[in-house]
């Protein structure tokens, strides 16, 4: 049973649909691997055992009576503690949400349980999804399985860590200008960050409405495919989602690369900072595309310097506004004070922690009269000029690659007294969120350390089925 929790998905899969394993022994194994590893680790919040081996049990009987869903039915998940669901609490890894028990299921869930997955439980986050290295959540730091000393990235860190440590073989997380691919950077996995649109955004916890998706964490391209195939789709409560039809994202890692056009923007390689390793990690990676019949040139993106100061003008202005609802009295755990006033004080100085206050003052301050013009009309503005000239590069090339995090994984600790060097981190996945656009974590090496290094691939939006091809081929040829 040990040897279970660090099969991938589909190799999984592929066991139970043949009867080798039953999904309560899958399920069982990673359970045992959750009580063996996560007091160390700290990758989930809450657990579900009982409802875990129920949905397995049923997963067991429609396979005996040939009834089985698909492929991803009896498969456990981990979900990030933003995804409402009604098997377990959502706390969005904050004080103020500790008990709150939605009566509803997320979307994504709904679909990903209508599929026959089998939930685990959730995992944790930065809080309110606000941080990029889950130092941030009011539970504690999430470590990364390589090196506990080490961040796992954020702010989707309990996905990728449940993963990375074999305490799930696939997780659901969201990324409103990085939080999937930062975290699988770090921790050695997959993480593919949808187009804005292509995945339903209801019944998960917002923080800035017009950047946030929800995607796939896994060990590989194909399995991040195969639950994307899942999640896709236009939902009627989610206004934002696309009428566009869903590729089979599975038949189409099937085609060759040959002929593909890739570009690397020319500012990224510009940014002081970038680790040697990753640097040479992304040249590996150009080698093996070219390798393997792509064409890889040299595109100019001008505005995506700009990026993390746009991004941290307009994420911050939407998540003044989406905190608002947290006023102790419609949702979570509230102060009893005599007025309405003290109510609010209360509930917001217990129940937030620093850098939430930090984003909604940021955001407030930029809405405000005499201010909205000078930082959130003209961060708008440069939004838009980072969305065209991505839109142009695509008319040259079919997927751009880049480093993900200037760095490997860094030490707990080491940035948390820094917000502008930790908000850094995102600069080279916080365009591919203005934009829209998807975009995809590929783990494809080590530093000399031992650290996870990978590259990120990008597409223009609805182009997930280029981008799990290209990202597939090159996973598959970087770790034969």
């Amino acid at each position: 049973m040990s040897s279970i929790p660090s099969t991938n998905l589909s190799a999984l899969s592929a066991r139970f649909q043949s009867g080798e394993l039953t999904s309560r022994a899958i399920t069982e194994a990673f359970l045992q691997q959750i009580a063996a590893q996560n007091t160390e680790i700290n990758a989930y919040l809450t657990t579900t055992p009982e409802a875990a081996l129920a949905a397995a049990d049923a997963a067991d009987a429609r396979h005996r009576a040939g009834q089985t869903l698909g492929p991803l039915d009896g498969m456990p998940i981990s979900l990030k503690d933003v995804l409402c669901t009604v098997e377990a609490r959502t706390t969005a890894a904050s004080k103020v949400l500790e008990h709150y028990q939605s009566p509803y299921d997320a979307t994504v869930w709904a679909r990903l349980k209508a599929a026959g997955m089998v939930l685990l439980g959730k995992v944790n986050t930065d809080e309110f999804t606000m941080g990029a290295s889950t130092e941030h959540s009011a539970y504690g730091v999430t470590k990364n399985p390589h090196d506990q000393s080490r961040v796992a990235g954020g702010s989707s860190g309990g996905s990728a860590a449940s993963v990375a440590a074999g305490m799930a073989p696939c997780s659901i997380g969201t990324d409103t200008g990085g939080s999937i691919r930062v975290p699988a950077n770090f921790c050695g996995v997959t993480g593919l960050k949808p187009s804005y649109g292509r995945v339903s955004r209801w019944g998960t916890i917002p923080m800035a409405s017009s950047l946030d998706t929800t995607g796939p964490l896994a060990p590989t391209p194909a399995d991040c495919a195969l639950l994307l195939q899942a999640i896709a789709g236009k939902d009627p409560r989610d206004a934002t989602t696309t009428t566009a039809p869903v590729p089979d994202y599975t038949a189409a890692l099937q085609q060759d690369i040959r002929g593909m056009r890739v570009g690397i923007p020319r500012e990224f390689l510009e940014i002081e900072g970038t680790d040697a390793a990753v640097l040479a990690e992304l040249e590996r990676a150009k080698e093996t595309l070219q390798e393997l019949g792509a064409t890889v040139t040299t595109v100019s993106l001008p505005h995506s310097p700009y990026a993390i100061a746009t991004y941290y003008i307009i994420a911050p202005s939407e998540i003044s506004a989406n905190m608002a609802r947290y006023d102790g009295i419609r949702f979570g755990q509230g102060a009893h004070r005599d007025t309405l006033q003290e109510i609010y004080y209360e509930t917001r100085e217990q129940g937030l922690g620093d850098e939430v206050k930090r984003r909604i003052l940021i955001g407030t301050y930029s809405l405000s009269s005499g201010y909205y013009d000078a930082y959130y009309r003209k961060a708008q503005q440069v939004r838009t000029l980072i969305r065209d000239e991505m839109q142009a590069a695509f008319q040259q090339v079919d997927l751009l690659l880049s480093p993900v995090s200037p760095t490997p994984a860094f030490p707990i600790g080491q940035n948390t007294s820094d917000p502008l060097k930790m908000y850094l981190e995102d600069i080279f996945v916080a365009p591919v969120n203005l934009a829209g656009n998807c975009g995809i974590s590929v783990p494809t090496g080590h530093t000399a350390e031992g650290l996870p290094v990978g590259v990120q691939l990008m597409g223009p939006s609805f182009g997930e089925d280029t981008l799990l091809r290209a990202a597939h081929h090159l996973y598959t040829a970087r770790t034969a």
